[in-house]
């Protein structure tokens, strides 16, 4: 197995301050890429998957808490795409939004003892889809910092194409929000990376 680690100061929250979406929806990776993290569409993502079932779905054997690690995933299939140049090949799987071109992804695990609330949330959605792997992936727009109280939280989750933001045990749906006015262009107060 090929494993690849990351520097320590790459470390992520484990479902905390996390912008989270179903892996299997090919769509996701490019809504949340432009309509959401307002970024180039080729970035991948990273998943969060229950660390007893992480090695059926990567070839990873040991723990990922800190999305340290990038290995394989299983059961890769090679798909042709059109780009502006041609015909390219890449690799993909049952998880397209967070299988990367080289059918790497970059894997966080989690148990009950690091997170139960995200733990939980991976187990509930295991038990309907019969999937324990999602994208989780940091609650920012590109170029800003990543969401720190939660009226950033609720500006970030009304200034995108979130359906839903949970923030403690409160779950707000964006169709019952009132309509967000500002006076100015959000997207201007931070340099783009």
């Amino acid at each position: 197995m090929d494993v690849m680690s990351l520097p320590e100061e790459e470390a992520r929250s484990l479902g905390a301050r996390s912008i989270l979406a179903d892996s299997r929806n090919k769509d996701n990776w490019t809504r949340v890429n432009k309509k959401i993290k307002f970024r180039e569409s080729f970035r991948p993502f990273a998943p969060a998957v229950l660390l007893d079932k992480a090695s059926e779905w990567f070839d990873l054997d040991r723990e990922s808490p800190y999305m340290l690690l990038v290995c394989q995933v299983k059961n890769l299939i090679e798909k042709e795409m059109e780009t502006p140049t041609g015909v390219a090949r890449r690799l993909t799987s049952e998880l397209p939004s967070i299988t990367h071109v080289d059918g790497s992804a970059r894997v966080q695990t989690v148990t009950r003892a690091q997170h139960a609330e995200f733990h939980d949330l991976l187990q509930e959605f295991d038990a309907r889809t019969g999937c324990p792997v999602l994208i989780n992936t940091s609650f920012n727009v590109r170029g800003e910092p990543i969401v720190c109280t939660p009226e950033d939280a609720y500006l970030c989750f009304m200034r995108t194409d979130m359906d839903v933001l949970v923030l403690g045990n409160q779950i707000l749906d964006k169709r019952d929000q009132p309509e967000l006015v500002e006076d100015f262009d959000w997207r201007e107060r931070y340099a783009l990376d």
